[in-house]
């Protein structure tokens, strides 16, 4: 706790002192202002992480003191003392944008709580400022590399989006690896909104039993782990954005919850009975197909409506054409920076090929090809070899227990009238992994298809643990 300051505002000079000498025994600089005057007079030389100020100071109030230090450090937090008969000004000062309140007589321990609390949520605003700084700097839709139609078509509906401060939910949709992502970051960084936090959460990376106290955050003694409050990503991301990555992925039981938050713009912490507003552009992206989730009831459809009033296909690589080029010498000047290389060009061969590869991963499937190429790279030209990609045109080799008949190229077969699609694709794929005795390698040979894109069906039709 070195180096983090304390500055205590109080008239009650017992009070100021032992909360100076225990804050100090536990690695606080702290010093003592006996009113508002000169609490504003130690504030530029002290340059405090924290102030606790009495709600009642002789001369200048504490709500008083309270809007001069916002004036002088907006993001300075201040936790009020209050005396039994003066929680109304308490709570007062919350809503002028204090950082908490606690009631005398104080408990010492409860200061210190307070004054770590505090503090961390000082330096997590740093590094949030950092980061949109940062965004703003190097995020925009100049980072959507491309000139097909097909994207140029999603940029022009993206700045539209952008340019508007008040707009319902925006939902992404497209396959994985088709840069989602940068499009939700793009429109963050090109809006009035720039400069406000852009939350970004991995629906797919947090379990259910997670997922409502990381998004609503908790109150202290909520559960057995819940030692104090925390703040949820929702509420992280006041008044900027928050990008629901893998939206399909959310538990069922959440998604009412997350329905409400959206509607009623509040939200509830687990444990508490009181709501929040909150003021919050919402994005979402997925690769799965909602309105079949919500024919399975695997999506609920109030929130899949309440999502889907603005949505923005992002196409695949293999339908953008020369975007392709485009964006692997993007890529090769990015990564020759990054590990100090000189590959200036690709073969005529290397860039037919980068043209007729399917891309089953889309653009992050490029960004690692080229990657490793440029890595392993051993002069200023790429050809065939450096790619390691397979060939379309280029099944690979037969294995023995496989007859010739097995990659011979087969008539398209419809499914039966009245049949989903969806369904239809499932079983087909169910189908060849049984014949390949599960080797899927040997399956998305027996399809025509990468192993990548099998790979993803697997799991879109949840046919993989």
């Amino acid at each position: 706790m070195s180096g983090s300051t304390v500055l205590i505002v109080d008239d009650e000079h017992t009070l100021a002192r032992s909360a100076k000498a225990f804050l100090a025994d536990h690695g606080y600089e702290a010093e003592v202002a006996g009113s508002g005057e000169q609490a504003l007079e130690l504030l530029k030389s002290l340059q405090p992480d924290v102030v606790f100020a009495d709600v009642r100071l002789p001369g200048m109030s504490g709500l008083d003191l309270l809007k001069r230090i916002r004036e002088f450090d907006p993001v300075l937090p201040v936790i009020m003392l209050t005396a039994y008969g003066s929680i109304a000004g308490a709570v007062e000062a919350v809503k002028l944008g204090a950082f908490d309140y606690v009631k005398k007589p104080v408990d010492l321990e409860e200061l210190k709580l307070l004054a770590d609390r505090a503090r961390e949520n000082r330096l997590l605003k740093q590094e949030l400022s950092y980061y949109r700084r940062r965004a703003t700097t190097d995020v925009g839709f100049e980072g959507l590399v491309g000139e097909s139609p097909a994207i140029r078509a999603v940029q022009e509906r993206a700045r539209q989006i952008a340019a508007l401060d008040e707009t319902p939910p925006v939902l992404l949709t497209g396959e994985t690896g088709t840069g989602k992502g940068v499009l939700a970051r793009a429109i963050h960084a090109s809006g009035a909104r720039a400069a406000k936090p852009f939350i970004e959460i991995n629906c797919t990376a947090l379990p259910a039993t997670l997922m409502e106290a990381e998004l609503f955050g908790y109150e202290r003694g909520a559960f057995t782990d819940a030692k104090q409050s925390k703040t949820g990503l929702v509420e992280a991301a006041e008044g900027g954005f928050l990008f629901l990555d893998e939206i399909g992925d959310v538990d069922l039981s959440v998604q009412g919850k997350l329905l409400r938050a959206i509607e009623e713009r509040a939200v509830r912490r687990v444990g508490s009975v009181r709501e929040r507003t909150i003021d919050v552009r919402i994005i979402a992206a997925t690769n799965r197909d909602l309105d079949r989730e919500v024919r399975r009831e695997r999506f609920r459809k109030d929130l899949y409506f309440r999502l889907a009033v603005i949505v923005l296909d992002v196409p695949p690589l293999r339908a953008r054409g020369e975007d392709v080029l485009l964006l692997t010498d993007h890529y090769l000047r990015l990564f020759n920076t990054k590990y100090g290389k000189v590959v200036r060009n690709l073969s005529a061969a290397a860039r037919d090929l980068l043209r007729s590869y399917p891309w089953p991963g889309n653009v992050r499937e490029l960004s690692h090809v080229i990657e490793r190429a440029v890595l392993w790279s051993r002069g200023p030209t790429l050809d065939v070899e450096h790619l390691s990609l397979t060939s379309p045109a280029d099944a690979g080799p037969v294995e023995q227990d496989e007859s010739p008949a097995a990659d011979a190229a087969a008539p398209a077969v419809l499914p039966p009238q009245g049949v989903d699609l969806g369904q239809w694709e499932k079983s087909v794929i169910e189908q060849a992994m049984r014949e390949a005795g599960g080797n899927q390698t040997k399956a998305a040979r027996r399809l025509g298809i990468s192993r990548d894109t099998l790979r993803y069906r697997l799991r879109k039709f949840g046919l993989q643990p």
